[in-house]
């Protein structure tokens, strides 16, 4: 395990990155006998520098969940992250582009808890029970680590990339639909450049999220009810840059619509 001094300035050039809107050298190449478990002992304690600086924490995200996104970015196994609240737009939002860095948009669908979850033991009926309703998202990618080589444990350090969320569209029940074939079509500007099918996420959008309640049982925690939980990307990574509008076309489950300003 890394020394705390060492996690603690891992954390302040992360800090600092996201004020200035640059990235950090790689920290594997760094620290080559960096662990997952010391990369989540950073993501810690930047979550708690969050809250204590007055952040409000409303969810998770898991990344990494499907095989589009794991050859996208060579890395095989999922990780997961913390939304705060300042993170969460509304649909039709317009967004400043330079609050992140290595910009990209990804489809999602959000669970929201009814019920706490927990592992070891979670499976995905016990998901399906928890959750209040889904509604389609967009996650707002920001990578503070250079992404040339990256590796889980930078990944799980930088808080899995994530910058923000848009939400929009029409909230179901989990029992009102096929969660496995709800689909959608990514555009920028007005030009259609990712597709997908939400049950590319570990063959059920739900099964990212018993992920995740189990993963965070070997931390020491677990999900509390109205938890927003963004279950992972079922389509590639989409660069944006300033002035792009994103819109995401989700048949019956409504469309998204933001534009980077």
């Amino acid at each position: 395990m890394l020394d705390q001094p060492v996690i603690e300035e891992i954390v302040d050039e992360l800090v600092a990155a996201a004020t200035t809107r640059s990235t950090v050298p790689l920290l594997t190449t760094r620290y080559p006998d960096m662990t997952v478990d010391d990369a989540y002992a950073v993501q810690s304690l930047w979550k708690e520098r969050g809250i204590t600086a007055g952040r409000r924490l409303v969810g998770r995200k898991i990344g990494l969940t499907s095989k589009v996104m794991q050859v996208a970015t060579g890395i095989t196994e999922p990780d997961y992250g913390v939304i705060f609240s300042d993170e969460v737009y509304e649909n039709g939002a317009s967004i400043r582009f330079d609050s992140f860095s290595n910009v990209r948009i990804e489809v999602e669908l959000a669970f929201v808890l009814g019920k706490p979850l927990s592992g070891p033991n979670c499976t995905l009926f016990d998901v399906l029970d928890a959750t209040d309703y889904v509604v389609p998202a967009l996650e707002i990618l920001s990578s503070r680590i250079e992404m040339a080589g990256r590796t889980i444990v930078d990944t799980i350090s930088d808080n899995a990339a994530m910058g923000g969320m848009v939400v929009g569209g029409t909230p179901v029940k989990v029992g009102d639909i096929d969660l496995r074939w709800v689909s959608a079509l990514l555009y920028r500007n007005q030009t259609i450049e990712e597709s997908g099918v939400a049950a590319a996420v570990l063959n059920h959008p739900a099964a990212g999220v018993y992920w995740l309640a189990n993963k965070l049982a070997q931390h020491g925690t677990s999900l509390e009810a109205g938890e927003i939980i963004l279950a992972g990307s079922f389509t590639r990574p989409m660069w944006v840059e300033q002035g792009d509008t994103v819109h995401a076309d989700y048949g019956p489950l409504g469309a998204i619509t933001c534009r980077f300003e």
